[in-house]
């Protein structure tokens, strides 16, 4: 297309194909199919709309509760609201109130699956775009494409939110828009598009720390006076943002406990549910936690081990300050969201979503991890293959991590003498054996999670790796960005002398 001279159809075509993939993963089954009488995450989705399209807000967080109770932010909630709005107008079958449970007709289907997509398209996408044209503006076209290709197609969030069906890419795009805001000074819109991550989707707190520590270096490197006055503003817009959102739950005050805050975060779930390729659900094939000690012990632990692990981000970019901060904050997001995924309390597999995202940035714009970041991406969807199985989404599976491989250009056959290389090797082929083993061979009656527990133990040890390398980079990083601003203020002062 370059060659012919039609260059600017580059990114336009990109996006009508991502749109196509998107669409086409869509045509398969999904989270729950045919699968009475809970079925699964579509339902549960769907059903929050009918709730939301008919009972008053200080209902949605206590109706039914046995059945897909409501567990999501206000901002999903507003948004249930509008897609069923706009489905009942098409179809109010679609949202009959408890009649409607379980609902598989076509056109249901086609309509819940469109509001992915148009979703995507309205936050997610934009957010994509304007991160490319910023953050790599000083790099050639070719690699802004190249860039953009490998964002648009990242096999995971494909997979979950247009497969398995979530709404992750409302809450990625959210993400991204701060951090657009923030590279453009704007950083009390930057707040304010944060807070509609975390009022979306409560997994957004994973990149908190990340986000506070960048804020606060910023404030610091203004001085007292201004950075005083950004401090407050950051403050009072922060609190507003979160009293426009949760304004339905806050009188009486026992609404808000009583609702939204007590099924947003269930710590009465436990360490872990599903298998899932973290630090505790590994660790507990030898040490069994649960028997070990109590709940309320294994919440504090928990704890204190995802603030070491991100402890080192949050100093680093309190540290830099400004600029430098901004430089830093993809690695450190990457790094704090993967510490809360390996070390925090009641982990999902779908929320290694979280550290892929800012993982894609980072690389985006660093070749120094391109070998790391593509292997973390391609073992992280390995890590969801028990989820994607169940789902139904082998094929999309397989042609997902092609296709996302061969866009950006990746050879894991290729022979390099490397840590990273043989690492690569080594897990791929640990990968390939696995699944032709899961594939051939039927685990012994006294084992039957045989197989997922393999994958976390091999998926949990490359993201153990990987955050190791993360934390790594982000000190490197941070050592050359002040070495720079030395090397600048050593040539400023030799001028003015």
């Amino acid at each position: 297309m370059r060659a012919a001279g039609m260059r600017e159809w580059t990114v336009p075509v990109m996006t009508l194909f991502a749109l196509c993939v998107r669409w086409a993963i869509g045509l398969g089954t999904y989270s729950g199919f045919n699968t009475p009488p809970m079925y699964g995450d579509y339902e549960a989705q769907r059903h929050w709309m009918e709730l939301t399209l008919h009972l008053p807000m200080s209902k949605w967080y206590t109706y039914d509760l046995q059945y897909w109770g409501l567990d999501y932010p206000p901002l999903t909630a507003y948004v249930s609201w509008l897609c069923g709005l706009v489905g009942s107008w098409i179809d109010p079958s679609w949202f009959a109130l408890d009649a409607s449970r379980g609902i598989e007709t076509p056109s249901s289907k086609v309509y819940m699956r469109a509001t992915v997509l148009v979703l995507d398209a309205l936050v997610y996408l934009p957010a994509l775009f304007t991160f490319v044209r910023l953050w790599s503006g000083h790099r050639s076209q070719s690699s802004q494409h190249a860039a953009l290709a490998m964002l648009l197609f990242q096999p995971a969030l494909l997979l979950i939110d247009f497969g398995h069906f979530q709404y992750n890419s409302v809450m990625l795009g959210l993400v991204i828009h701060a951090l657009n805001s923030f590279f453009l000074g704007r950083d009390l819109l930057g707040a304010v598009f944060f807070v509609g991550a975390l009022c979306f989707k409560q997994m957004a707190l994973y990149y908190s720390p990340a986000i506070f520590g960048y804020l606060l270096g910023r404030c610091f490197s203004l001085g007292w006076r201004d950075g005083s006055r950004l401090f407050v503003q950051l403050g009072i817009t922060t609190a507003l943002s979160f009293v426009i959102m949760f304004a339905p739950w806050l009188w009486p005050p026992s609404a808000l406990l009583g609702g939204p805050i007590t099924r947003i975060f269930p710590f009465s779930r436990g360490l872990f549910e599903d298998k899932v390729a973290n630090f505790w659900c590994a660790s507990h094939v030898v040490l069994k936690w649960r028997r070990l000690l109590a709940p309320s012990a294994l919440m504090r632990l928990s704890t204190l081990f995802t603030a070491a692990g991100f402890a080192p981000s949050l100093v680093l970019l309190v540290r830099a300050g400004g600029g430098r901060g901004l430089a830093l904050l993809p690695y450190a997001l990457f790094c704090t969201s993967m510490s809360f995924f390996l070390f925090s309390f009641q982990v999902h597999e779908k929320s290694v979503l979280l550290p892929l995202m800012p993982l894609a940035l980072a690389m985006a714009g660093d070749a120094g991890i391109a070998e790391w970041g593509t292997l973390v991406q391609n073992v992280a969807v390995f890590s969801m293959w028990p989820l994607l199985q169940r789902d139904g989404q082998g094929a999309q599976y397989i042609a997902l991590l092609g296709l996302w491989n061969y866009l950006i250009g990746y050879n894991p056959l290729r022979v390099q003498d490397s840590f990273v290389r043989l690492l690569s090797v080594a897990s791929y082929t640990a990968i390939a054996v696995l699944h032709a083993l899961e594939w051939l061979v039927t685990p012994p009656a006294r084992y039957p999670d045989l197989f997922p527990v393999l994958n976390v133990l091999l998926s949990a040890g490359v993201f153990a790796l990987a955050w190791g390398r993360g934390t790594l980079r982000l000190l490197q990083v941070s050592w050359a960005l002040g070495a720079l601003k030395e090397r600048e203020s050593e040539r400023t002062s030799g001028k003015h002398e």
